[in-house]
């Protein structure tokens, strides 16, 4: 792909389906006004779109976003703030201007229950609101007895895998280090949020260790047996870090079995223990809190969905995007979540006006940084195929690429970031 085309999918894909292609089910704003209620629950990457977009295409539907922070901090971006290239601030954004711009209701607090029966969710606080659509789409949430003595809460072993607070946690750990220490980054078994995001973030630690404490080493006890963009991530590992940064797959070390917190070791399968002075362990990963909670997770831990509108196969007018659902071939990424609640919404303005859903093509770009000037890119396009969402094309940065590129790709994730979180909250 040339590196045009790389810019207009970096523009256009953070924009997404609908704004796109315009209204993807033939509706004008007058024959799509309805009174219907629509609570849209999780303030992420699908649940701010999913609302803001069913405001757009039915202006007079009755959108609520529940959402227990009030301010979000973005997953994507926040291992530049871990490697210190940006303050905390650059990931923080606000909800305001979905309520004051595109009138949605936001209530901050926690959804403690639903009740599909009667279409209704009670709230932490006691409240409780009735809907006609409910969308979930409430990220991720971890498998906390996958490894002994291992609590997702222990400052100990942070996994910044939920941006915020863990993201300042890790960040300080990392600027704490004496010179020659060592950094130890656990990814688990996939699926999982992210996939190519602890590798980025390998690189960019090593890039703050190059700079600061260049005799660390940064060690990668892997889930699995190969990564996301692999060949492109090693290939930059030597050019930028020599030396620094050992990967080490889960044939070689048998996963990892328990942590010890006083000793900051990690024990494996494979008899070997690992120390590090910082450790970060992020989990195995399943569907969030209330999806499970609710019964619309199976066996896998995630939400089966039917693939043209997210609609769970579950629970009628109950749908989930995001992390949580089910959805083929799509990874588990800001974009891909975007990419779903844009056909989400298109699907429940449809099914207000009694319309039929028409044929989409769902999308995912990401771009991992392995320095400020140095970043690596992967898109895919999807459609549904036999009833389930399928691949049908994919390309990613060049493996003979020059400098010049690179540092282009890397103007471009910093483009992409900021038009998806524009696409999010103005």
């Amino acid at each position: 792909m040339t590196l045009q085309r790389r810019h207009f999918i970096q523009t256009l894909g953070a924009t997404g389906i609908l704004a796109a292609i315009g209204n993807p089910i033939g509706l004008s704003l007058s024959q799509a006004a309805s009174g219907a209620r629509i609570i849209v629950v999780g303030g992420g990457f699908g649940g701010t779109i999913c609302a803001k977009y069913i405001r757009k295409f039915s202006p007079a539907a009755s959108v609520t976003l529940i959402e227990p922070k009030t301010t979000f901090f973005s997953c994507p971006g926040s291992n530049s703030v871990i490697a210190g290239l940006h303050p905390i601030k650059y990931i923080r954004h606000s909800y305001d201007k979905l309520g004051a711009e595109y009138g949605i209701s936001i209530i901050h607090d926690m959804v403690s229950s639903i009740d599909g029966s009667n279409n209704k969710i009670t709230l932490k606080s006691g409240g409780q609101h009735s809907y006609d659509y409910l969308v979930l789409s409430p990220g991720i949430d971890f498998r906390e007895t996958a490894i002994e003595a291992y609590n997702p809460e222990d400052e100990t072993f942070p996994h910044a895998w939920k941006a915020g607070d863990q993201t300042r946690l890790l960040r300080d750990q990392i600027r704490s280090m004496t010179d020659g220490d060592t950094v130890i980054i656990a990814p688990p078994a996939r699926p999982f949020r992210a996939p190519p995001a602890p590798y980025e973030r390998a690189s960019l630690i090593a890039h703050y260790l190059q700079e600061n404490k260049p005799r660390s080493k940064i060690i990668i006890l892997d889930g699995n047996g190969d990564f996301s963009k692999q060949d492109l991530f090693t290939q930059g590992w030597e050019k930028l870090y020599p030396g620094m940064i050992e990967w080490i797959g889960i044939k070689d070390h048998g996963g990892i079995t328990a942590v010890h917190g006083a000793n900051r070791e990690v024990m494996t399968a494979s008899g070997n223990h690992f120390t590090g002075q910082v450790v970060n362990i992020i989990p195995p990963q399943k569907a969030g809190l209330i999806a499970t909670q609710t019964g619309l997770a199976d066996d896998s831990g995630w939400c089966p969905v039917k693939p043209d509108s997210f609609e769970s196969t579950v629970q009628k007018n109950i749908y989930v995007i995001g992390d949580s659902c089910q959805a083929g071939d799509m990874t588990k990424t800001g974009h891909a979540a975007n990419s779903q609640g844009k056909v989400c919404a298109a699907a429940i303005v449809a099914a207000i006006t009694g319309r039929p859903i028409m044929d989409v093509t769902y999308n995912m770009s990401i771009y991992s940084l392995l320095s400020p000037k140095y970043a690596i890119s992967l898109s895919e396009n999807y459609q549904l195929t036999g009833g389930r969402i399928s691949k049908v094309s994919s390309d990613s940065s060049a493996l003979k690429a020059k400098k010049k590129t690179r540092r282009k790709e890397a103007q471009y994730a910093a483009g992409w970031y900021k038009s998806i979180t524009d696409d999010m909250f103005k």
